[in-house]
């Protein structure tokens, strides 16, 4: 596929104060870095000798970095707890003027953190501390409330679904509903996928892709079935399946285009799939087509997927990255 650098450049010179309702699973990523050089005498496992610890924002959080990176303006509506770590994402988000306000507190559920132990570059254990359960009627209806004073001043809507129960049917359903904007794209977890209906595009990575549809996929022929399922399930707009080390495969309008992947180097996979919601999120906000939106996101994931830990682009490094392919 022949790509004009020029013209996707110019793609992203028009992210800048474009308005996006991330809507999702809000947490916190803790990293702690350390060194390996014994085995505990209490158990057959490495002791690992800490010599920093970082706090970054984390699920939907971390889309909602990748587009204030990418100077976007975010609007960022989940369910936080009452709690220290809350304090933390809120501020940090603030700091980075996020509005909040579509926020709700649930003082019946903590915020959502995950502890990564790090030694010499690789993860030794992955801790979680999270309650993955529905959300009351109470709550929905305030998310609701907060989110109809956003939704009809925003470019884009963005499900980020990681699977903790903040993303309802009823939620969907009202979002859809009542969005003026056409662009309203999923990040889905599978046992979720039946409530995304009618959104524009969907981008399941093809482990969630195979779980959702019940399609075991070992070939290019299974990559298509999944993806007819996954359009039969939603009547999605456009698929955006990525591959990991295959690249990516866009399907919309019965066409079918493969990506491959530009990554020349994978330390991390952490955060790729939030990198690429995001900007083919804010390339189609700035009138690129499904493929073009799906090409640039192709070269911010192959550009994340070099660093360790969960990282972001600005403008400049996303173009620096065209004009690397």
């Amino acid at each position: 596929m022949k790509i004009n650098k020029s013209h996707l450049k110019r793609i992203i010179d028009k992210f800048k104060n474009k308005k996006i309702l991330v809507i999702g699973d809000l947490m916190i990523d803790e990293y702690i870095w350390g060194k390996v050089s014994r085995i505990s005498p209490e158990a057959p496992i490495p002791v690992v000798d800490v010599e920093k610890e970082e706090f970054k924002p984390g699920g939907a959080a971390n889309v909602i970095l990748n587009l204030t990176s990418l100077g976007a303006k975010v609007y960022s509506a989940g369910v936080v707890g009452d709690d220290v770590v809350a304090h933390k994402l809120l501020k940090y988000l603030k700091k980075n003027r996020v509005n909040t306000e579509p926020i709700v507190v649930d003082k019946k559920r903590p915020t959502t953190i995950k502890t990564r132990v790090i030694a010499h570059s690789q993860q030794v254990v992955r801790i979680d501390r999270e309650k993955r359960i529905l959300l009351s009627q109470n709550i929905i209806n305030q998310m609701i409330d907060k989110i109809k004073k956003n939704i009809k001043n925003v470019n884009a809507v963005i499900f980020s679904d990681y699977g903790k129960g903040v993303i309802t049917e009823e939620l969907v359903k009202f979002v859809v509903k009542n969005a003026k904007t056409e662009i309203i794209n999923v990040d889905p977890k599978p046992k979720n996928i039946k409530i995304f209906k009618d959104v524009t595009l969907i981008s399941p990575n093809k482990k969630e892709a195979q779980e959702a549809t019940g399609v075991h996929i070992e070939n290019e022929n299974d990559i298509d079935k999944a993806a007819e399922e996954l359009k039969k399930i939603t009547n999605t707009k456009a698929i955006l399946l990525t591959r990991g080390e295959e690249g990516m495969t866009l399907y919309f309008e019965n066409q079918k285009y493969h990506i491959p992947t530009v990554a020349r180097e994978v330390y991390d996979v952490t955060g790729a799939g939030d990198t690429v919601i995001s900007v083919v999120t804010l390339a189609l906000t700035a009138g690129a087509n499904f493929r073009d939106s799906a090409y640039l996101s192709n070269i911010a994931a192959g550009k994340i997927v070099a660093e360790i830990g969960v990282a972001v682009l600005k403008p400049n490094e996303l173009k620096g990255a065209v004009d690397e392919i």
